[in-house]
C-alpha cells in the first residue's frame, strides 16, 4: 500500500485532567484533521474507556481506516490495549502509532500551555507521518517447554515455586545456601501478628522437599544462561558438600567430634559452629556440609575425624562441583536481600562496641533456638541489660549511605521492642526514629500496642554518635524533635535497624539473566503498576525482595504473582514471537560483524552463505533494542517497525514544525 493509499485515524485523549488541564485536546484534534491521509480526528475523555475504544473500532470498520495515531498516554501503559482494538476491528495491530501527549507534553510543560499546545500538534504530525509508512507485521509462534525454574529458597521463592508446582508445572528451585529458608528462618516472630517464624514457614519448607513436581538443588548457583524466552537452557553448580546427602541421616556425630570452630553465619555470627555443620536444626535438606575454608583436612591436610565417626560412611573428601543442565520455559528470581554493611555507619561503633548489635542479630537472640536459647543479654559479658536503645534507619534515607526506606525498619523495631520487654519487663527501651512507617494491614494498631506499653520512650531523631564508656555501658545524644531537648541516652545494649541491599552475587546474576536495575541496584520490573513482576526479557520474572523492599506478606503476594505470571505464559504452550525483530538486507550486508558484539541478547550470527559472510538474526532472542540498526554501517541491519524509511519522514516533520 502506497503512502497515497492511507487512510488515518487520529484519536487524541483528554485522560481525564492529565492532557485536557494544560491543553485543549480539541485543538489537536481539529488540527490533526487538515494533515495530509488524515481521514477522522476525535478526541475523548478517556480513549482507552470501551467508549473510546469502541469509537476507534466503528471508524476502522465503516469509514476504513487503516492506520491508526492514538495521542494519549505512554504507550508501555496502553499500546497493547490499542493494538488489541485495532486486532478485534480486523486490522494489523502494528499499524498503530502511539504519541505521547501526557509524559512528553503536559506533564513537562504544564507552566506554559500555548508552547505545550505547540509542541503537542508537532508530535502528531510527525507520528501522521511515520504511521503512513508502517507495515503489517506477523509474528511466529514458539514452544514453550513446560518447565521452571525458582532461584532462590527464601519465602518469595517457595511460595512460587508452589503455586507452580501446584498447578502442574515441573519446578527446579536452587537455593545457594544448604537449607532453603533465606532470612525468615532467622526470625523468631514476625510482625504484626506475632506468629512464630518457623511455625509459619517450616511446614512450606517440608512441603517443597515433599513435593513431587518440585527438585530441590540447595548449594547451588546459576553458572550460565542461554536460549530464548520459552526454551531457556540453564547449566547449575552444585558446589561440593564433601558429604554424600544419599547416605547422611543427618545424626551430628560428626558435627559432635569436629574440632574446627568459626563465626556461624546462620546466628548472625553470636556463636561458633563446627567446619562440618547442619545449617539449623529445621534445615531442609537436614543434610551435613563441610566448610572448606573451616576444614583442617582441606586447608592443612590433617584430621579426617568426621569421616571416622560418621556411621553411614557419607563423608567423601574427593567431592568435585557437578553440573546440571535443565531446559526451563521461565525463570523466577527471588533471591532476596542483604543487609547494609553496619560497619560503615562508623558513628554507632559497629564492629567496635560488641554491645552495638543489628535487628537481625537480636531476632537470633530471641529465638529459643539461637545462640542463648532465647535469652536476651550483652554480647560482651552475657548480663541481662535493663537499658535498650533501638535506632530505626540506621543508614536508611540517608544521602551518606543509602537514600531509601528500608519498609520493614520501623514495625522490625516495633517487634524488637516487645522482645525486649517481654523478655525483660523491667528494662527501658528508646526507639530513636525519623518517622513512624506503619503502613500495613494491622501495622499502625501494633504501632498503638507497643507506644502504650511501659517505660518504653519514642524519640524523634538520630543519635549523632555513639561511645563506649569503660564499663561497657553505650552512651549517646540524641536531639528529639518533639519535646525540642536534647537527649543524652545511656543504654546496655543498642539495635540497629540496618537498610537493606540487594544481595551478593545479585549484580553477576542480573547480568546472566539480562535483569534491569533501578538507580539502587533492585531489579527493574516492566511497570510499577501494571507489570510489577516482569521485566524487559520475556519469561524471566521478579519476586519478593529483590523487586524492591518489601515485608513478609507482600514477599508472599509477589512471590504468587510472579508464578501467576509465569503459569500464564506457559499455559498456552506457545509464544510469539516479538514483531520488532532486527531483519538483514543480504544484498547490502558485507559481513563486516560489527553488529554481533553490539547485540546485549547474543541474537545475531555470521554465517556462510553462498560463500559469503552474511549476518543472521535468530527470532527467538531478538528483543527489538535496534542496537545492531544503529551501529551498522552499510545500513542492511534494519528494525521492523523503525526502519530508517519510517523515521526519517517523522524526523523531518519535526524538524519542520507547524
Amino acid at each position: 500500500m502506497s503512502v497515497e493509499e492511507v487512510k488515518i485515524g487520529v484519536y487524541v485523549c483528554h485522560c481525564g485532567k492529565n492532557i485536557a488541564g494544560v491543553i485543549d485536546p480539541r485543538k489537536i484534534a481539529e488540527f490533526a484533521s487538515k494533515l495530509p491521509g488524515v481521514v477522522v480526528a476525535r478526541d475523548y475523555p478517556y480513549m482507552c474507556s470501551e467508549p473510546g475504544q469502541a469509537l476507534i473500532e466503528k471508524d476502522i470498520r465503516e469509514l476504513r481506516v487503516n492506520r491508526v495515531v492514538v495521542a494519549a498516554c505512554s504507550p508501555r501503559m496502553h499500546e497493547p490495549t490499542f493494538q488489541g482494538v485495532l486486532a478485534r476491528a480486523g486490522l494489523n495491530p502494528y499499524l498503530l502509532e502511539m504519541v505521547n501527549l501526557r509524559e512528553h507534553v503536559t506533564w513537562v510543560h504544564g507552566d506554559d500551555p500555548e508552547a505545550a499546545e505547540v509542541k503537542a500538534k508537532e508530535l502528531v504530525s510527525a507520528g501522521v507521518e511515520r504511521v503512513a509508512r508502517l507495515e503489517p507485521l506477523e509474528t511466529e509462534r514458539i514452544e514453550v517447554v513446560q518447565n521452571a525454574l525458582v532461584i532462590g529458597g527464601g519465602i518469595a521463592g517457595i511460595r512460587a515455586a508452589l503455586n507452580l508446582a501446584n498447578a502442574g508445572f515441573k519446578v527446579y528451585l536452587v537455593e545457594r545456601e544448604p537449607s532453603i529458608g533465606g532470612k525468615m528462618a532467622k526470625l523468631d516472630k514476625t510482625f504484626p501478628t506475632l506468629d512464630c517464624s518457623q511455625c509459619i514457614l517450616t511446614p512450606l519448607m517440608v512441603d517443597v522437599a515433599n513435593h513431587s513436581n518440585i527438585s530441590l538443588y540447595t548449594y547451588s548457583e546459576v553458572e550460565s544462561v542461554e536460549g530464548s524466552p520459552g526454551n531457556f537452557l540453564v547449566k547449575i553448580r552444585l558446589k561440593p558438600t564433601y558429604v554424600d546427602w544419599s547416605k547422611c541421616v543427618g545424626c551430628g556425630i560428626c558435627i559432635e567430634k569436629c574440632p574446627s570452630r568459626v563465626p556461624d553465619e546462620f546466628d548472625e555470627g553470636l556463636r561458633q559452629r563446627k567446619a562440618i555443620y547442619i545449617q539449623f536444626p529445621q534445615a531442609v535438606p537436614r543434610k551435613a556440609v563441610i566448610d572448606p575454608d573451616a576444614c583442617f583436612y582441606l586447608t592443612k591436610g590433617v584430621c579426617r575425624v568426621c569421616e571416622r565417626v560418621c556411621p553411614a560412611g557419607a563423608i567423601d573428601f574427593e567431592q568435585e562441583p557437578r553440573y546440571i543442565e535443565l531446559k526451563v520455559g521461565t525463570i523466577i528470581v527471588a533471591v532476596g536481600f542483604d543487609l547494609y554493611n553496619p560497619v560503615k555507619l562508623y558513628e554507632y561503633g559497629y564492629g567496635r562496641y560488641k554491645n552495638v548489635i543489628t535487628g537481625l542479630q537480636l531476632e537470633r537472640l530471641s529465638s529459643a533456638g539461637g545462640p542463648t536459647g532465647g535469652k536476651i543479654v550483652r554480647p560482651s559479658d552475657r548480663k541481662i541489660p535493663k537499658t535498650v536503645a533501638i535506632v530505626l534507619c540506621a543508614g536508611s534515607r540517608d544521602k551518606a549511605h543509602l537514600e531509601y526506606c528500608c519498609r520493614i525498619g520501623c514495625m522490625a523495631g516495633l517487634k524488637h521492642a516487645y522482645y525486649i520487654k517481654t523478655s525483660i519487663p523491667d528494662a527501658k527501651v528508646f526507639i530513636c526514629y525519623t518517622d513512624m512507617r506503619s503502613f500495613g494491614k494491622g501495622y499502625e494498631e501494633f504501632y498503638s500496642r507497643i507506644r502504650s506499653m511501659e517505660d518504653v520512650y519514642f524519640v524523634r531523631g538520630r543519635p549523632m554518635e555513639i561511645f563506649e564508656l569503660p564499663d561497657g555501658t553505650l552512651q549517646m545524644d540524641v536531639y528529639d524533635q518533639n519535646s525540642n531537648r536534647m537527649l543524652k541516652i545511656e543504654a546496655d545494649l543498642i539495635v540497629l535497624e540496618v537498610g537493606v541491599v540487594p544481595p551478593k552475587g545479585f549484580e553477576e546474576l542480573r547480568k546472566k539473566l539480562k535483569i534491569p536495575t533501578s538507580p539502587e541496584g533492585w531489579g527493574l520490573e516492566l511497570h510499577p503498576k501494571l507489570k510489577p513482576v516482569e521485566i524487559t526479557t520475556d519469561g524471566i520474572y521478579l519476586a519478593g525482595f529483590i523487586q524492591g523492599p518489601k515485608d513478609i506478606p507482600d514477599a508472599v503476594a509477589h512471590g504468587g504473582a510472579a508464578a501467576a505470571a509465569a503459569i500464564t505464559f506457559m499455559s498456552k504452550g506457545y509464544i510469539e514471537s516479538e514483531p520488532y525483530i532486527a531483519e538483514v538486507n543480504e544484498e547490502l550486508c558485507s559481513g563486516c560483524g560489527i553488529c554481533v558484539p553490539m547485540c546485549p541478547y547474543d541474537a545475531i550470527s555470521i554465517v556462510e552463505r553462498e560463500g559469503r559472510r552474511i549476518a543472521k538474526v535468530d527470532i527467538t532472542k531478538c528483543k527489538g533494542c535496534g542496537a545492531c540498526a544503529g551501529a551498522c554501517p552499510s545500513g542492511a541491519m534494519q528494525q521492523r517497525h523503525f526502519k530508517d524509511s519510517q523515521l526519517m519522514p517523522e524526523i523531518v516533520a519535526l524538524a519542520r514544525g507547524i
